[in-house]
């Protein structure tokens, strides 16, 4: 038999957000708290991931995802650039004396003037324990990143802005997480408010799957899962849940795939990069969830 409407509809409820809303206020809080070692530059602190963009699901105790940015540096992406727009950016723009390593070491020892041996260094960012009434975190340390799309001078330039981090090998990541936020908000007010709701579906029938050990943990990422509802046309977010969750499978399986985009819209969604979705992963991904619709019991 296929999905039953009440459990799609049971799937496509939002989890709590209570305790993970107090987390990052707690921890916001010591991130930008007077008399920390990076006091008096410019930072940014925001709330990424599920939690975020409101799609996270009942029943699952995930990280909460807190960005802290620093904004008095930024690396950059010239590719789109002429020659002659390159050397007026580089006649503008020196060195940073207060770096990446820099900021992320200080708040590091930020994080453990308050939370101490809770505080551990994950490859991509400060992980915190959970303890008390606070939930597990993600910090992510990162800088201002700017892909440039025009400058002829400071008052005369355009770009867009995302992060950029390190991972403990060296690897710099880049990703534009207010992006994948904002569009994934409009593609929610498109649909109808039905977006979302389909988004948290796919995660809880991804974790059915990953606890019936059809498919291994890590196989579908939540952020992915955003970026191919994304790439769905709206008008397959309508009528009931058993509708949209059969029609957009259908219309993603038989589509070509290849030129799909991330949510943020600044990369493909399916490549062989540190930011993108392997395509065998998602083609796996794709046909255990025809197998659980058409043979959920």
């Amino acid at each position: 038999m296929t999905i039953p409407e009440r459990q799609l509809e049971t799937w496509s409820h939002q989890g709590s957000v209570a305790q993970s809303r107090a987390t990052y206020q707690l921890i916001k809080g010591e991130l930008e708290a007077a008399g920390s070692p990076y006091s008096g530059r410019n930072v940014t602190t925001f709330l990424q991931g599920s939690y975020g963009n409101d799609t996270n699901i009942r029943d699952v105790e995930s990280d909460v995802d807190i960005v802290i940015r620093l904004d008095d540096m930024f690396s950059h992406d010239l590719d789109d650039l002429g020659d002659s727009e390159r050397t007026a950016f580089h006649s503008q723009y020196d060195n940073a004396t207060y770096d990446y390593g820099d900021f992320k070491r200080d708040v590091l020892t930020q994080l453990r003037s308050k939370f101490g041996a809770d505080v551990k260094v994950g490859n991509k960012a400060i992980k915190i324990a959970a303890s008390g009434s606070h939930r597990a975190a993600d910090v992510l340390v990162a800088i201002q990143h700017r892909r440039y799309r025009k400058f002829r001078g400071l008052s005369d330039q355009s770009y867009v802005s995302g992060i950029a981090f390190y991972t403990s090998g060296g690897d710099k990541i880049i990703n534009f997480p207010e992006q994948h936020a904002d569009n994934c908000t409009a593609k929610h007010q498109a649909t109808d408010s039905n977006f979302k709701s389909l988004i948290r579906i796919f995660k809880n029938a991804r974790n059915r799957l990953i606890s019936d050990g059809v498919i291994e943990d890590g196989l579908a990422p939540s952020y992915f899962i955003d970026g191919l509802l994304y790439n769905v046309p709206k008008g397959y977010f309508v009528r009931n849940y058993g509708y949209m969750f059969a029609a957009s499978l259908d219309w993603l399986n038989s589509s070509d795939r290849s030129e799909f985009v991330c949510a943020n819209e600044q990369y493909y969604l399916l490549r062989h990069t540190p930011v993108t979705w392997r395509p065998e992963k998602c083609t796996a991904f794709l046909s255990s969830l025809i197998d659980l619709w058409v043979g959920f019991h």
